[in-house]
């Protein structure tokens, strides 16, 4: 057994959480370019772009995030491709998030009333002017508490990277467990520093919702 001082195990903790947020901050914006993306398709006119976008968020939202990290990081070498931990990693979290996110935002357009597309309409905007300019604004505004909200689970997602070999904060932690048979200081440690980065988040979300409701 390696002898650890409290110190020595907070500092290496706090020096691999810097990859979980690293991690989720990537995750959460690539989630949300693609998850634009399959927003314009799943609010598309035509219906094939409709059915793509469903079939996408339906593969993600209905298999678990380890299946496809695993798929990422294993599979992608079966076809010729070298993939990182950290590049598995940060593609499985974007494609999970991106299919949360645009079911998220899909929900805030669906919530407008038509008459937002119609008055768009009789001011001459085509259709992406609409969306950029009328629908996708509102939309935002109105789903700022659950996009607040995914953000957490993101980020407590990120535990699930330490089984593809990236040494972000669970794999870190169990490194440290191994060499000092200390289990709960360092699990407790690993519970304390998730509850940092994500309390601040969850009261952010749960105002944003008391200001949506006082509106």
């Amino acid at each position: 057994m390696i002898e650890f001082t409290f110190w020595d195990i907070l500092r290496n903790l706090l020096l691999a959480a810097r990859w979980t947020v690293l991690l989720s901050l990537a995750a959460f914006v690539g989630g949300g370019v693609v998850g634009m993306v399959v927003l314009f398709f799943r609010i598309a006119e035509n219906k094939w772009s409709r059915r793509i976008a469903s079939g996408y968020i339906a593969l993600f939202q209905g298999t678990p995030l380890l299946m496809q990290l695993f798929l990422m990081f294993f599979g992608l070498p079966m076809l010729g491709l070298r993939i990182e931990p950290w590049t598995a990693a940060a593609l499985g979290l974007t494609f999970f998030a991106s299919a949360y996110l645009a079911e998220i935002w899909r929900s805030g357009v669906d919530a407008l009333p038509r008459g937002q597309w119609d008055a768009g309409a009789s001011l001459g905007l085509h259709y992406l002017q609409e969306l950029r300019l009328i629908i996708l604004p509102q939309a935002f505004s109105i789903t700022r508490a659950p996009t607040v909200g995914f953000l957490v689970q993101l980020v407590k997602s990120t535990a699930l990277t330490s089984i593809i070999g990236f040494e972000e904060l669970v794999r870190t932690s169990n490194a440290i467990n191994n060499a000092t048979f200390e289990p709960f200081k360092v699990y407790g440690l690993v519970a304390l520093i998730f509850f940092v980065m994500c309390f601040p988040l969850t009261q952010y979300a749960r105002a944003l919702e008391r200001r949506a409701a006082v509106r």
